[in-house]
This record gives structure tokens, sequence and C-alpha cells, in this order.
């Protein structure tokens, strides 16, 4: 029998506090932590955009957090400035190299250390593979992921697909969680345990063929439960 008790503000504090120093890519010192009704705000500075996208997911994974404000600004060192011309031919190379499809459909834009990603793709991981290709580059400070999906099921199909990995899936308690599609997007609504079980019924949503948009509307609940 596991019982999980509400945790207090001061309590996820410190334990997001915590896990971003357990992260070796994360300089707590210039990460702030404000936590109020169990949404999460994080400021201050990464020297990376990969190294703020680490502090959120590492935050994301505490128990008790419902939300995260992401106030973080990326501020590179004088060593890791790139100019948008180095930035795009890099990214042009990655996304050739290591994304899980045919480059040609991905277009690229750089503006201020900003990366802008558009084209079209058949599958939700292949948009989400395209952004991780470039998201530790050097120089960049963020990424804008405009490519969208071209559909090959029907609206119905996606649903059942959805479903149907959601009752496979460990981590997943389908039950609680409702899957709504309009055309080829696609809404999440009902609960989960933690950002954990939400993130991965998210990924599961856009692993399936088609989709175009994710809405995810899950709420965390982390009241106390028994197993």
């Amino acid at each position: 029998m596991l019982a999980t008790a509400e945790k207090t503000d001061s309590e996820i504090k410190t334990d997001v506090l915590s896990e971003l120093e357990y992260e070796p890519s994360i300089k707590v010192t210039d990460i702030g932590v404000l936590v109020k009704d169990g949404t999460v705000t994080l400021n201050g500075f990464a020297t990376s955009y990969g190294d703020k996208m680490d502090a959120v997911r590492a935050a994301k994974g505490v128990a008790g957090v419902r939300a995260i404000a992401d106030d973080i600004e990326v501020k590179l060192p004088d060593s890791m400035q790139r100019t948008d011309g180095e930035i795009a031919a890099t990214v042009a190379s990655h996304i050739e190299l290591s994304w899980a499809g045919p480059a040609k459909n991905i277009q690229v834009t750089v503006r201020d250390g900003w990366i802008t990603l558009e084209g079209r793709v058949q599958w939700g991981y292949q948009k989400e593979a395209a952004a991780n290709a470039v998201r530790y580059l050097s120089g960049v400070k963020g990424i804008s992921n405009s490519i969208t999906i071209k559909p090959r099921v029907t609206a119905a199909g996606v649903e059942t697909a959805i479903q149907s990995a959601f009752e496979r899936n460990a981590l997943v308690d389908a039950k609680k969680i409702h899957v709504e599609t309009s055309g080829n997007k696609v809404t999440l609504r009902g609960y989960v345990r933690n950002h954990v079980e939400g993130g991965e019924a998210e990924r599961i949503a856009w692993a399936a063929p088609g989709v175009s948009s994710v809405d995810n509307e899950l709420i965390v609940e982390w009241a106390s439960f028994v197993e």
C-alpha cells in the first residue's frame, strides 16, 4: 500500500532545487525557483537553449508540480556566440544527418539565434525529431517548430489508434484520459498522476499517423492514492 500526500509549496521548491542540482548540465546558481499553489516559475539564465529545456524537463518530473512557467532567459557566453548564417548552416547539416525523414521537406530560418523550422511531414515524431536534432547546437537561443503534418488517416482512425496505444502503455492510465479528434487535431482531456504520465500521453498522441497538433489539457492530480 502506497499513499502520496499533497506537498506544500515549500516542499515542492526544495525538491525542484534538488532535482536541478542533480542534473549535471544545469547551474542552479543561475536559476531561481518560485512556487505558488503547485505552479513552479523558473527564472534566471541558462547558457544554452538545451540547458534551459533540461531545467524545465527536470522540474516537470518532480512530484507535486501542477504547472510550469518558464521565464528562463538564454544568455550565451562569448565562446558560444554564432552568426545567424553559421547557425543556419549547422542546423541544415544536422537535420540532414540525424533527422528521421527527407531533409528536403524542412526549411530553416534563423534570426537573432532563434530557429524557425517549417515544412510538411507525415508523422508527428518526425516534427519533434527535427527540433530535437538542433536543440543543443551552439548559439541557439530558441526554436519555433512550425512544421505541419500531412494527414494520412481519418479522424476516427487516429482516435482509435491513440486510445489503443494508451491501453498498451504501462505508464498511462487509459481509463482516465479521453481522446477527442477534429480533423487531424487531437485534444487530450482527463487526469494524470504526474507530468511524466502527461508527457507520455502527449508523446503517444503525436506518434499517431496524420496528427498535426496535440492540445494537452490533461490535469495533474497529486491527490493521495492507494495502490
